[in-house]
């Protein structure tokens, strides 16, 4: 009689660990709808992460910039690649530009960009790796609940279960 649990709770536990989202795993960039150098953007003309990536209250996440924003200087600056014509219909048609995300945590999970970024030692650097050395972004950090764990030990934060898990 007791086993006649285990094969369904066998199954169970097999279809929901394929349903967690892999969050180890290097990834290789994915093609954009506009290529963009962020290695160019900060080396060239300097521009910090939350210039183009504001965190608004509560914090929760880091924003991509409007079109608008990029036109700020697009209008003007290399109006002729294909790129920034890209760039530039997005705008024109009131639209944004549906960037590939690379770094999703699972809706269970609770993230904080203000409070990570108001940490002694913590950049945006610590979970996006180098971005200003990229060309092309790809997630090539891991941010498993170990590696976030871990991060925190590191940094005498808490690792309470109801401090990233929702309260459900």
């Amino acid at each position: 009689m007791r086993w006649s649990f285990a094969a369904p709770l066998a199954i169970t536990i097999i279809i929901a660990a394929a349903e967690l989202p892999d969050l180890k795993t290097p990834r290789t960039p994915p093609e954009q709808p506009i290529a963009f150098s962020h290695k160019l953007h900060v080396n060239k003309n300097g521009l910090k992460c939350t210039q183009c990536h504001p965190v608004p209250d509560p914090g929760d996440f880091a924003t991509v910039p409007k079109t608008q924003f990029c036109m700020g200087c697009h209008s003007a600056v290399k109006t002729e690649s294909p790129e920034i014509k890209k760039l530039a219909a997005f705008h024109s048609d009131g639209k944004r530009v549906p960037w590939i995300p690379l770094y999703r945590v699972p809706e269970w999970v609770s993230f904080n960009h203000k409070q990570h970024l108001g940490v002694q030692g913590v950049s945006c650097e610590s979970c996006h790796g180098k971005v200003s050395e990229r060309d092309a972004l790809a997630r090539e950090k891991d941010i498993s609940m170990a590696a976030c764990m871990d991060c925190h030990r590191a940094h005498k934060a808490s690792n309470d279960c109801l401090l990233c898990h929702d309260h459900r």
